[in-house]
């Protein structure tokens, strides 16, 4: 990128403006491999510039999600490896998004950061764009945002939005839930990106070396940490085409006594069967080491469940069929059933 920008005086003050222009230089490789139709601008405006195609659609309604990744975050600073934490800022978005079956379409992320480190940036990036990629949308654009006295020079806050479509007529909006109805786990990736203030505590993370082995967890517990939250999009989207989806949850913060409920109408009740639940290694070494009430570890992770759908019963098994044709080992753990409470654990 050729510029003929440059203040001493702002340098001065702890900000880099020419390690910015070097950021952008580094990440364009990865901002490219997401760019789909409907991109008509490049790194560099002041706007990202995306034309979505609204043909076969009567009435087009645009949904969008924003989130950061939190304290998740700080593993990822001890651990020195910044590649993969830009999957969780994006799927902590589209996994919002296609809750009611909008198909996300672009993203923009947001790094505010100490001092620009151009590679540091460049890796957050390559994480977006991976899950970018994974969720089929585009990085249309975005904003590295230098913060000397307020943020030290290793640390950094990513965030982001992503914005979806779907005709008006298909949006899930639990309506449709009723008694008898099929609850479908989807299997996680482990924490995610909820909780990990608990985390952290629990493993006092600052005073603990995250890159010794653990073998209840067969990898070192950084590893199991860091790794990347599951995006669902393409396969929730091949669902659709082939079962009656009639709500779906995206476990984070809250867990399942937060989340499940929110796919509920009145008067129903989401009835799950704990025992099937295949809880990962992850959670339960956390409430061991932590001496976690079950309870909860259930209202405030996953537990192995990134995402719950309700389906029909007469389509259900074509579901799970559809999931495990996209990799997913989905499975059953419980049923739509008349009652007060929303969900029954």
């Amino acid at each position: 990128m050729m510029t003929k920008s440059h203040s001493a005086s702002y340098a001065a003050a702890g900000v880099d403006i020419e390690a910015g222009y070097e950021g952008v230089r580094l990440m364009k490789k990865h901002v490219q491999r997401t760019f789909i139709p409907g991109v008509i601008s490049d790194l560099g405006g002041f706007g990202g510039l995306f034309a979505p195609d609204l043909s076969g659609m009567e009435e087009p309604v645009f949904v969008s999600g924003t989130d950061g990744v939190g304290t998740k975050l700080r593993i990822a600073q001890l651990l020195n490896k910044h590649n993969t934490i830009g999957v969780d800022c994006v799927a902590m978005c589209v996994n919002d998004i296609i809750c009611c079956g909008a198909k996300p379409l672009f993203f923009l992320d947001y790094i505010a950061i100490g001092k620009n480190d151009p590679q540091k940036v460049a890796d957050i990036v390559a994480g977006v764009a991976e899950g970018c990629v994974q969720s089929g949308c585009a990085l249309i654009g975005g904003e590295t945002a230098e913060h000397p006295g307020v943020m030290t020079a290793d640390d950094y806050d990513v965030a982001g939005f992503a914005v979806g479509v779907i005709d008006k007529k298909d949006i899930l909006d639990s309506a449709s839930v009723t008694e008898g109805d099929v609850l479908i786990a989807l299997p996680s990736t482990g924490v995610h990106s909820n909780g990990f203030s608990l985390v952290r505590k629990v493993f006092d993370v600052e005073h603990t070396d995250l890159n010794e082995y653990v073998e209840e967890l067969g990898t070192t517990l950084g590893e199991a940490l860091l790794a990347p939250t599951k995006i669902y999009v393409k396969p929730v989207l091949e669902v659709l085409k082939h079962a009656e989806v009639h709500g779906i949850s995206h476990i984070t913060g809250g867990g399942f006594y937060e989340n499940v409920p929110r796919a509920i109408p009145e008067g129903f009740c989401a009835k799950i069967d704990k025992t099937k639940i295949r809880v990962l290694p992850i959670f339960e070494l956390i409430m061991k080491r932590g001496d976690i009430p079950e309870r909860d570890m259930y209202n405030t992770f996953n537990m192995g469940v990134g995402m719950v759908m309700t389906v029909s019963r007469e389509t259900a098994e074509e579901a799970l069929r559809t999931l495990q044709a996209c990799g997913i080992e989905a499975y059953t753990i419980g049923e739509i059933i008349r009652g007060e409470e929303k969900i029954l654990l």
